[in-house]
Formats: structure tokens, C-alpha cells, sequence
């Protein structure tokens, strides 16, 4: 391997990382809610809106703070982003009162949309013949944030208690913030614009590429399915004939690095054979895992690896597609990309929760298997288009 072929495959391990420290910080309160609660001596009723706050932070940062990649030079605005994340989980680790901690949260929310700079920077920064890999190597490093923080911080707030949780995280962000400083170079935007034509672009951009809607659309669909199935895990593993508790359902994020692997391998053809020989793989890869959970209505191991596998694979074939269209606008156009996913994300979870009230863990079943189905068909579609 060359010395350059060797420093883009540190740079994007070390961005792999980066963005999996980054998200973890919007979930690392969820396991330690009970802790919160015994410790201020309050209800769960007031406690319980810390992962909503936590959500609604990252949605504000996604929408105002992520477009400004493509007008400011993007490691400024990493590194102040990461400044101000470090600030606000130390505030959190320090509230008084839930109500601080909640104010805290919105700000850890926004700040954590540092990954969402991270991978249009990955694709921006890889050789177009690497994109797909590079950009497919960060999308597994943030997905290994997502799925361990969980267990991270329910060990760590077990042991130790939930306040240490948000100072090892500030300690985290330290480090990774020190390292983006030495090793990120500086960016100089193709074009400067005022913050209200940079609002206003986005909608000009979704008008724009027929890819950039298709791609929210078939992935939006798969990631519905994905939220629908962790919200109701839990409900099924509590019921008969399994009766496990919550920290079994923690833990099946394990099982879901699956998409790790995927993540890269599905970056590597993307790059080789084009994003549409994977696109429709994954949507397969999901159909498979929820049509596992129809049939073989069991603990869900399998399909839960297949499912995380084919949203992942999906993801990284659809940003090859979307980061190509225009790279002056890579930040904003990632920014219509994520708030598109996160809608159709949390109607996942309502419309799971209401799948369960109706037919239980079947219904939940038929739902992801309709909406896998239906991605598969719009990708079939949008690849004739192409």
C-alpha cells in the first residue's frame, strides 16, 4: 500500500471514529433515566422528556447548524461545534435540576450533529474512485456509535452513576476534538452565502435532483421499518414466553453491528459496480430480516443482523448517489437527506407502536416487510429513471 493509500485509510478510521463518539452523545441518556430520576427524587413523568429534548436538539442542529459546511470552512465549525458539546455535557453532569439537565440536553443534541460535517468532509476529502468505501467506513463508525452507546453508558451508569456517564463523554469529546484539530485541513467553501440563501437553497436543492428525493423516500422507508422495530423490541421481550427485561433489549444493538461490516463492503461495490447494484440489495437484506421476524416469530437474532445489514447497505449506496450530485453542497444536501430520514424515522416508531396496540409483534412484522417491499419497488423504479 502506498503512504497515500495508507493516510486515507487512517484518516478514515480516525473520521469513523470521530463520527461514532459524536452520535453516541444523543443516546447515551436513555438507559439512565431510572438513575435520573432516584437521584433528583422526581417522577419518571419529568425525567422521561430527556430523550425527547436530546431528539429535538439534534433536529435543530441538523437543520441550522449542518448547512453552514458549505459556507464556512467545515474543521472551524467542527471544532467549535465540538467545544460547545464538551460545555454542555458538562453542564449536564453538573444540573441541579431536571429542568437544567433538560435546557442541557437540547444543547448536546445540536452540538452531536458534528458527525453530520463529518461524512460530506469524508466524501469531500476521498479520491472519487474510494468515495463509496471512504464515506461507507465513516457511515459504520457512526453506526457503531449508535448501537453500543446504549451499553456504554448502562455499564458506566450502573457502576459509577449517571452524572459520570456525561463527564466521560465530555472527556471523550476533549479527545476527539484535539485530534480533529491536528489532523483535519483547512476548507475553503466553493461559494460564500448569506444564512437566509443558505435556508433557502435547500429547498431549491430538493426541487433540483430527482436523486436527492428518491433517495429520501426509499431509505426514509427502510429507516420507518428500523424505528418501528426498536421501538417495540422491548415490548416483546417483556411479554411471554420470554420475560426479559430492557437491558436484554439494550443489548441486541451487538447483534446489529452486522451493519458495520455491511457498511464498507457496500461502500467497496458502490465503488466498483455502481450505487444501484447495492441499493436494491439492501432493501432485499431488510425484507429478509422482517420477513424472518413474520415467519419464524422468535427471539429475533437473525433477522435483526440481516435488517440492520440492509438499512446500512441502503444508506451508503444512497449517499454515493446524493454526495455526487453537487460537492459545493454536500452539507445542505446531507442536511434535506438526514431531516428526511428523521421524519420518516419517528413516523416509523408512531406507526410501530401502533402496529403492536393492533396485531402485536405480527403487526409489527407486516409493517416492515410492507415498507421494505415498497423501498425496493422505488428503487427498481428510480434505477430505470437513471
Amino acid at each position: 500500500m502506498s503512504d497515500k493509500g495508507r493516510g486515507i485509510r487512517s484518516l478514515t478510521l480516525f473520521l469513523a471514529a470521530a463520527a461514532g463518539f459524536s452520535n453516541a452523545n444523543i443516546y447515551y441518556n436513555q438507559p439512565l433515566l431510572g438513575h435520573m430520576a432516584h437521584s433528583y427524587g422526581e417522577g419518571a413523568n419529568s425525567i422521561s422528556f430527556i430523550p425527547a429534548a436530546t431528539q429535538l436538539g439534534f433536529a435543530l442542529g441538523l437543520v441550522l447548524l449542518v448547512p453552514l459546511g458549505d459556507a464556512l470552512d467545515r474543521r472551524k465549525l467542527i471544532l467549535w461545534q465540538t467545544a460547545g458539546l464538551v460545555l454542555a455535557l458538562v453542564a449536564a453532569a453538573l444540573a441541579p435540576s431536571p429542568l437544567l439537565l433538560m435546557m442541557a440536553s437540547v444543547v448536546v443534541g445540536a452540538s452531536a450533529t458534528i458527525a453530520q460535517h463529518i461524512i460530506p468532509l469524508a466524501a469531500e476529502l476521498a479520491p472519487p474512485e474510494v468515495r463509496g468505501r471512504m464515506v461507507g467506513t465513516v457511515m459504520g463508525g457512526l453506526l457503531a456509535g449508535v448501537l453500543l452507546a446504549r451499553t456504554l453508558s448502562g455499564l458506566v451508569g450502573e457502576h459509577f452513576g449517571w452524572r459520570a456517564m456525561y463527564f466521560l463523554g465530555a472527556g471523550i469529546a476533549v479527545a476527539i476534538g484535539a485530534m480533529l484539530a491536528v489532523k483535519l485541513p483547512r476548507f475553503k467553501p466553493e461559494k460564500t452565502y448569506s444564512y437566509k440563501r443558505l435556508m433557502l437553497s435547500l429547498v431549491q436543492l430538493v426541487r433540483t435532483y430527482p436523486q436527492l428525493r428518491g433517495a429520501v423516500v426509499a431509505q426514509g422507508a427502510l429507516f420507518a421499518g428500523f424505528s418501528a422495530f426498536w421501538a417495540t423490541l422491548s415490548l416483546l421481550l417483556q411479554g411471554p414466553p420470554y420475560h426479559l427485561g430492557s437491558d436484554v433489549a439494550g443489548l441486541f444493538g451487538i447483534i446489529g453491528l452486522a451493519g458495520i461490516l455491511a457498511a464498507p463492503l457496500a461502500g467497496r461495490i458502490a465503488d466498483n459496480r455502481g450505487p444501484g447494484s447495492t441499493r436494491g440489495l439492501g432493501a432485499l437484506l431488510t425484507l429478509a430480516g422482517f420477513g424472518l421476524f413474520a415467519v419464524y416469530p422468535t427471539i429475533p437474532g437473525l433477522g435483526v443482523a440481516l435488517m440492520d445489514a440492509g438499512v446500512q447497505t441502503a444508506m451508503v449506496s444512497h449517499q454515493s448517489v446524493i454526495f455526487a450530485l453537487e460537492p459545493g453542497a454536500r452539507s445542505r444536501i446531507n442536511t434535506v437527506y438526514m431531516t428526511g430520514l428523521f421524519l420518516f424515522g419517528a413516523f416509523g416508531s408512531a406507526a410501530g407502536s401502533a402496529a403492536w396496540n393492533l396485531a402485536g409483534w405480527s403487526g409489527v412484522a407486516g409493517l416492515g416487510l410492507t415498507l421494505a417491499a415498497a423501498s425496493f419497488l422505488f428503487s427498481l423504479l428510480a434505477g430505470k429513471q437513471e
